[in-house]
Parts: structure tokens; C-alpha cells; sequence
């Protein structure tokens, strides 16, 4: 009995000293992350809406599926030669102006597309745009890096990465809408509206985030002296919830071979997830609904369930110190329901059920495979590292719209591309697993 009151002061004091460090991330999520959250959902809009564009591009234009898949794919070839390069350059100038190089450029790119014309125009602008946006998604992960240790990272890196879902959920609904009700306005067709209106913000949100954001926590006048420290000691003293590297040079990093392994994994799973994200719009109409904004409203349904499975999945794997099987878990999740939604195929509540269900899984295994990927990755090669993993796995991202827009050509369904889908999925749960190991004695560090 005297041992436990002995022992309260000490407690409450710990209890205390941990609701403070609580109190201090959360100022920095409530002051960054919002914005990073609208600037990456831009982003995701601008990369996708492709996939509505499309509906009515293909009767205009008279593009072949083959021409749009390719069109689609090309953005990452684009994004993964300039990535790396970005990203070395963020190190070295700054997020703020990153950033602002970045999204002003893509935004002219993005309200362009309402020109194309030919396939010609469609390829050139759909390179320049992942040539233009290359380096934005890895630049955030790293800038991630600059305020939050690896025990807080999982969730972090899920909320932000939550934007994609929650555009997802507004895509369908907003790109619709978009076509439908503006098609023929000043001339104009939807699919060109639907470029002009989602293409522009970004261009103004790369000036916002430019005199907005700062580069690391030492440059932010709304910390006190106190909290900088802080969080200096928590980044610091950081131990990742996985086996790390110790790459003492950017050489020994380019050098090994984990590395690329982990590209695979994320080839893979980039390459399941784009075919997924470019082709749900093609899959909902051929479930028998043909209106736009029917499409686009049931095609939010299962992002917005997702929004919540990748938030609690994340806090889950951050709670319990474990990030392999819960990357695992989610892909099979995905495979699970993608698996169902071929045999469903025809009954709309029924594959909207299943398609719920697999986007649960998409939307998680992304901000997990990320936060591993940061806890592998010495700091010194946290930066080229994060870029070089990007880049080759986007490539998956590249390849995967054209087999699968081949694929559905082929057959005349876009069921059969699922199977090549679900063995992506499976396959890059396997590979991680084998590849990555836990950390081998568990640190319980502050922060």
C-alpha cells in the first residue's frame, strides 16, 4: 500500500508530462496538416479525374480505351524521372518553395487538358503533369519526417493520406456534377469544365502553402523555445517499429538491395490501386448505371468508408508497435473484396458492399507501407530513399492502366483485369513480410 502512494507522484507526473507532449503534436497536426491534407487532395483530383473525364472525352474524341489507358500510365513516367531530383531539392531548399514550384506549375498543366485535342496532346500533357507534380507526395512524406518520431508517424501519415479517400469520396459526386450541369457552358464541353475547375486551385494553393508552412520546426515563430526542444529530442532520440538500415552514405543506400525490394512491393501495390482508382468509374457502369452523377455518388460510397478504415487502421498499428502484418491485413482485405466483387458482378448493393469492403484495405496499406518505408530508411538516406522507392513504384502505376485497359478490351469487361488486380495485392503483402523485419527489441521512447 505505501509502495503505490509512494509511487503516485511519480505516475500522475509521467500521465502529466505525456499529456503535454500529446498537447504539442497536436498543435502541429492542427497547424500543418490541413493544409497538406487540401493541397494533396488537388493533387489526387487533378491525377484522377482521368477517370471521369473520359465518359464523355471517348464520344468527343473518339479515344480507344487502349489510347486512354496509355494516356493515363504516361503521368508516371513523367513523375518517376523527376522525382528523385525534387525531393534532393527539397533537402536543400525547403518544403515552402518546393512546394510552390511544384503545384503552381501543375495547375496550369491540370486546366490545360481542356485544349487536348488529339492523342498526341493528351500523351504530351499527361507527362508534363506527372513531370510538374514529381516529387510532391514523396516531398510531403519526408517533410512528415521533419516533425513527427516513428511512434506517431503511422497515424499521421493515415490522416494525411486520408485526403485521397476523402477526395475520392467528393471525385465522383463533384467531376458528375461538373460534366453534366456546365456541359456546353461558353461553349465549352463538361469534360473541359471539369479540367478548368479542378485544375487552377492548385497553382494558388502552392502560393498558400509558400508563405503559410516553414520548413522544420526551428523556423516556426506559433513554437516556443521550450517546444522546438521538444520536439528536437523526440526526432533525435527516434526508433523505428521495423529492422532499420544504417546507410552512412546516399551510395550505400542506392546500394542496397532492400531498398529495391521494397520499390517492388510498392510497384505493385501503386500499380493494383491506380488500376483500381482510373477504372471504378468503367466498372460502376457496367453494373448497369449510366447516368454520370450516379456514377460519381456510388462511386463515393466506398471512399468514404475507406476515409475511416485507413484512420483506424493506422491508429491501430501505431498503438500496438506493429506495421508488417497490418500492411499484410489491409492487402488481403483487398484482395478479399475485389474478389468478391467479380462474383457479385451484376448486383449493385452487393458490389458496392464488396468494393467497400476492398477499399478499406486500399486505403490503408498505402500510409502503412510509407511509414515503414520512413523507419527502414537512415536519415541520411531518408530523402533519395523515399524518392528512388516512389519513383519505381509508380511506375507499377504507369504499367498497370494500359494492361488492364488491354486486358478489358480484349474481353469486353473490366471483371477479368480484378484477378490480375488481386494477385498484385496478394503478391506485395508476401513480398513486404518476407523482406521486413520488426525491430528487434521494442523501444519505448518518449514522444
Amino acid at each position: 500500500m505505501n509502495t503505490h502512494l509512494a509511487r503516485a507522484p511519480e505516475t500522475q507526473a509521467s500521465l502529466t508530462k505525456d499529456n503535454v507532449v500529446d498537447a504539442l503534436y497536436s498543435k502541429v497536426s492542427w497547424r500543418i496538416i490541413p493544409l497538406l491534407i487540401v493541397c494533396y487532395m488537388v493533387a489526387y483530383l487533378d491525377r484522377i479525374n482521368i477517370g471521369y473525364a473520359q465518359l464523355q472525352m471517348k464520344q468527343v474524341l473518339t479515344f480507344s480505351d487502349a489510347v486512354y489507358g496509355l494516356g493515363a500510365g504516361i503521368f508516371f513516367i513523367g513523375y518517376f524521372l523527376f522525382e528523385v531530383p525534387s525531393n534532393l531539392l527539397l533537402e536543400r531548399i525547403g518544403a515552402r518553395k518546393t512546394l510552390l514550384r511544384i503545384m503552381f506549375c501543375w495547375g496550369i498543366v491540370a486546366a490545360a487538358m481542356m485544349f487536348v485535342q488529339t492523342p498526341t496532346q493528351f500523351y504530351v500533357l499527361r507527362f508534363l503533369l506527372g513531370v510538374f507534380e514529381a516529387g510532391f507526395f514523396p516531398g510531403i512524406i519526408l517533410y512528415l519526417t521533419y516533425w513527427y518520431p516513428s511512434k506517431r508517424r503511422g497515424q499521421v501519415i493515415a490522416v494525411f493520406m486520408a485526403a485521397t479517400t476523402v477526395a475520392g469520396v467528393i471525385a465522383g459526386p463533384l467531376c458528375g456534377g461538373i460534366m453534366k450541369y456546365l456541359d456546353g457552358a461558353h461553349g465549352w464541353a463538361g469534360w473541359q469544365w471539369l479540367f478548368l475547375v479542378q485544375g487552377l486551385p492548385a497553382s494558388l494553393l502552392g502560393i498558400v502553402a509558400y508563405f503559410y508552412l516553414q520548413d522544420k520546426p526551428e523556423d516556426a515563430r506559433w513554437l516556443t523555445v521550450s517546444e522546438k526542444t521538444a520536439l528536437r529530442a523526440n526526432l533525435e532520440n527516434d526508433h523505428g517499429l521495423v529492422s532499420g538500415a544504417s546507410h552512412a552514405s546516399l551510395v550505400q543506400m542506392f546500394r542496397d538491395r532492400k531498398v529495391y525490394v521494397l520499390a517492388l512491393v510498392y510497384f505493385l501495390l501503386l500499380g493494383a490501386t491506380y488500376t483500381m482508382i482510373f477504372w471504378v468509374p468503367t466498372l460502376i457502369k457496367s453494373w448497369g448505371v449510366a447516368d454520370l452523377m450516379q456514377i460519381g455518388l456510388y462511386s463515393a460510397l466506398p471512399s468514404l468508408i475507406g476515409v475511416f478504415g485507413m484512420v483506424l487502421i493506422g491508429r491501430n498499428s501505431d498503438k500496438h508497435g506493429e506495421r508488417r502484418w497490418h500492411f499484410a491485413g489491409s492487402v488481403a482485405i483487398a484482395a478479399i473484396g475485389l474478389g468478391i466483387t467479380t462474383l457479385t458482378h451484376g448486383n449493385l448493393g452487393a458490389s458496392l458492399a464488396a468494393l467497400s469492403l476492398a477499399v478499406i484495405g486500399i486505403a490503408a496499406a498505402t500510409p502503412l507501407f510509407f511509414t515503414i518505408t520512413t523507419e527502414y530508411l537512415s536519415k541520411v538516406g531518408a530523402a533519395a530513399g523515399i524518392a528512388l522507392i516512389s519513383s519505381l513504384g509508380n511506375l507499377g502505376a504507369a504499367a498497370s492502366p494500359a494492361v488492364t485497359g488491354a486486358i478489358t478490351a480484349r474481353t469486353g469487361s473490366p471483371v477479368y483485369s480484378m484477378y490480375l488486380v488481386i494477385a498484385l495485392y496478394l503478391l506485395s503483402g508476401i513480398i513486404l513480410l518476407l523482406a521486413v523485419r520488426s525491430a528487434k527489441t521494442p523501444k519505448n521512447v518518449q514522444g
